[in-house]
């Protein structure tokens, strides 16, 4: 069959399909209102057992939500975006995310399930502590205890009657549950648009389903194996490494702060100390104690953002002479950004089911390869010490040991990742798109962060990645328009010379 014939074919397979697919979609679902979103979309549910294993056993409802597509000829394949974190409602992210699959639903359906233990779907959830005052403990220890209050909380739960139905929250189970939702909504065959820990989601999806998988798009690609606490505090340390390197090679950042690594290292030297500092939510002057794991998490975040990782040298630089409110305000400008809350309980079942065995096992290799002492990288095995403690009494799941294997891509795949990505930097979808073969194709934006999807021309690759008639039109997709996004420069602050002679010269940003 000639190219073309095989695509009017395909054509008029969907003209055929997609009727059947409206109906059962709307059956399926009723209409909803969602915070934040202006139209009105369809919502549904499917009732799925917590353990698969006792049929008369204890059952959780997941909840999905469908953006019908705009155009009255939809397309028969939907789009479902799954979720980072672990953690995150892809409902809840449904608002930030939508602008940038717009064109896809022009003739697709979007459809956003909540995965088990989250969102809407049972969710795992700990106290937030993102808003906390800042006298508040914020160290190990008092993660870990409150972790541990979590767990007592959640065992009893509906629907867990026991800390061990804790481990029935895996990635693999909660692709069966994507399943049947696509199931639900009777889609053949549906894309993926999956982000960080949703790349590891869409990975399983495509190893248990991979006759249902037709096209997927991967942003900040976290495999499987990667054993995410260890390999975090690597990819850390390489970004702020970077972001030093950067500072230094730069006349102007360099001219600005001079002796900046320097800065950093004397500031955590005299760590933990008593300081007093602005809430930059409520404004109200507190004194505390900064510790090591305070001014690293502060620090780390922004590393996600380029826009934000060009405030970290002023911030370091304010921070080392003792004004810690630019490093703190950082920090929460993040979270700030993200939508919706991490449920945490999810989160840990998760890591402790998935990277939890592998986590003792890498630890030595993974550190080895860095060349650097904790004095020298101090991001290193930072995050890996919370994880190895909690995960030493949270229930752990199981996961089969397919789970860890890549294997050829059963459709085409695009691996999207940021240079600067202090998460999942480039070094994992080159591994990943090896193993996956002829039909996966990485594509790197030099200077982003973690997540590409929303930065310049990216969205309109991923759209004709999608749209494409088949794999090999998809895969060849032009990208080259994503060599231009440029680094944002180290932030400076501007001095204002007031107009009143009596008023005071006002360093912006600088506070």
């Amino acid at each position: 069959m000639t190219g073309a014939r095989q695509i009017t074919v395909i054509a008029l397979l969907a003209a055929l399909c997609a009727p059947a697919l409206r109906a059962q979609t709307e059956e399926a679902t009723a209409p909803c209102r969602v915070p934040g979103l202006a139209n009105e979309v369809r919502c549904g549910v499917v009732q799925r057992p917590l353990d698969a294993a006792r049929v008369t056993g204890p059952r959780l409802d997941v909840h999905f939500m469908v953006v019908p597509a705009v155009a009255r000829r939809r397309l028969p394949d939907p789009v479902f975006l799954l979720a980072g974190g672990p953690g995150q409602s892809a409902i809840a992210l449904a608002p930030a995310v939508l602008p940038l699959l717009a064109r896809l639903n022009k003739r697709r359906d979007i459809v956003f399930v909540d995965q088990r233990g989250t969102g809407r779907s049972s969710p795992l959830e700990c106290e937030d502590r993102r808003h906390a005052a800042l006298v508040e403990p914020a160290g190990l220890d008092a993660q870990l205890a409150q972790l541990r209050r979590c767990l007592t909380r959640l065992s009893s739960t509906v629907p867990l009657s026991s800390p061990d139905d804790l481990g029935f929250f895996t990635t693999p189970i909660a692709m069966q549950d994507l399943d049947a939702v696509r199931e639900r909504l009777g889609a053949e065959r549906i894309n993926l648009v999956g982000a960080s820990y949703g790349t590891r989601a869409a990975l399983e999806y495509a190893r248990q389903f991979p006759q249902r998988l037709r096209r997927s798009v991967l942003d900040g690609v976290a495999p499987p194996d990667m054993v995410l606490p260890i390999s975090s505090g690597i990819d850390a340390q390489a970004a702020f490494d970077a972001m030093l390197a950067d500072c230094e090679r730069s006349p102007a950042c360099q001219r600005r702060h001079p002796t900046l690594r320097a800065d950093w290292f004397a500031l955590l030297a005299r760590l933990p100390e008593p300081v007093s500092a602005v809430h930059p939510l409520t404004g109200q002057r507190e004194s505390f104690t900064l510790d090591r794991g305070r001014v690293l998490g502060a620090v780390r975040g922004p590393l996600y953002s380029p826009s934000l990782a060009a405030g970290l040298p002023q911030a370091i630089d304010e921070a080392a002479r003792g004004r810690h409110e630019a490093l703190l305000g950082l920090a929460q400008a993040l979270a700030s950004r993200r939508g919706g809350t991490v449920a945490m309980g999810m989160h840990f079942s998760v890591l402790c089911a998935e990277d939890g065995p592998l986590l003792w096992r890498d630890a030595p290799a993974e550190a080895a390869g860095t060349g650097g002492a904790a004095a020298t990288a101090p991001f290193i095995d930072h995050a890996a010490q919370l994880y190895r403690r909690a995960c030493a009494f949270w229930p752990r799941g199981a996961v089969p040991e397919a789970f860890y294997k890549l294997s050829t891509a059963p459709a085409a795949m695009l691996l999207l990742t940021g240079g600067l990505d202090p998460a999942t930097p480039p070094r994992h979808a080159d591994r990943v798109a090896r193993a996956l073969g002829p039909k996966a194709r990485q594509v790197t934006v030099a200077n982003a962060g973690h997540g590409v999807m929303g930065i310049g021309c990216v969205r309109e690759v991923m759209f004709r990645f999608i749209d494409a008639a088949d794999d090999a039109a998809a895969l060849a997709v032009d990208a080259s328009c994503i060599d231009g996004i440029p680094r944002p420069p180290a932030f400076e602050p501007v001095t204002v010379v007031p107009t009143s002679p009596t008023a005071a010269v006002v360093e912006k940003g600088a506070r």
